[in-house]
């Protein structure tokens, strides 16, 4: 079984998944010499939304200038699955770290990691693919050779844009989240490595005092 406090960090990276449904995932920030203020994108668990309220129909008018396909929120089948995978996710750690085995937390564990870079994967390749396959032929602004796609992490310079893309909120509380999670099998792991080495220790027998002279003068 999984130590108290082992069971408690579990719990707890579970709970902070429900962070992810209340603010967004990832912020990308665009901005160019005519518009000073930006123009921001906010990837949320279930949808994509402006920053400000016509931020992404601005950026879709962009788009359209350089052959890039319109970001509509309801053609992008992950945003369907998502809220559903977070939440089995979060609802089943809350249930191994009540249960305690350690079998089903390394399991779980496992699954949140695969699932974090499956959907880190899935978003690269999402930017990828608006980046990258244009409609050349009937767009007003052609640039030879020239790719939009933003970066995971960082600033990229896009033409006259700036692009910068960095976890939002959300995002921050499922990578810690994870942290987390990871942190609770290493607590567990070195409670019960600290265990196997007391068990193991040989017992010490205590010292004996100094020898005592009798009453008789003998040593006893």
């Amino acid at each position: 079984m999984l130590s108290k406090s082992a069971r408690i960090l579990l719990a707890t990276a579970a709970l902070l998944l429900s962070g992810a449904f209340i603010f967004p995932l990832w912020r990308i920030a665009l901005i160019a010499p005519q518009y000073p203020e930006g123009l921001g994108l906010l990837i949320k668990v279930n949808t994509v939304t402006g920053v400000e309220p016509q931020d992404l129909q601005n950026i879709n008018g962009l788009n359209h200038y350089i052959g890039m396909k319109a970001i509509e929120p309801d053609s992008i089948p992950e945003l369907t699955l998502m809220p559903i995978a977070l939440g089995a996710l979060m609802l089943g750690g809350l249930v191994v770290a009540w249960l305690g085995r350690r079998t089903l937390a390394k399991a779980w564990v496992a699954l949140f990691f695969i699932g974090s870079l499956a959907g880190i994967a899935d978003f690269w390749y999402w930017q990828y693919d608006y980046g990258h396959n244009l409609d050349v032929e009937n767009a007003p602004i052609k640039v030879p050779g020239m790719s939009y796609q933003p970066p995971l992490f960082g600033s990229k310079k896009l033409l006259n844009f700036t692009a910068t893309s960095w976890p939002d909120l959300g995002g921050m509380a499922a990578f810690a989240s994870l942290a987390l999670a990871i942190g609770a099998l290493v607590v567990d792991a070195r409670g019960r490595r600290d265990d196997d080495a007391s068990a193991a220790r040989p017992l010490t027998p205590s010292p004996s005092g100094p020898p005592v002279l009798g009453a008789s003068g003998g040593i006893r």
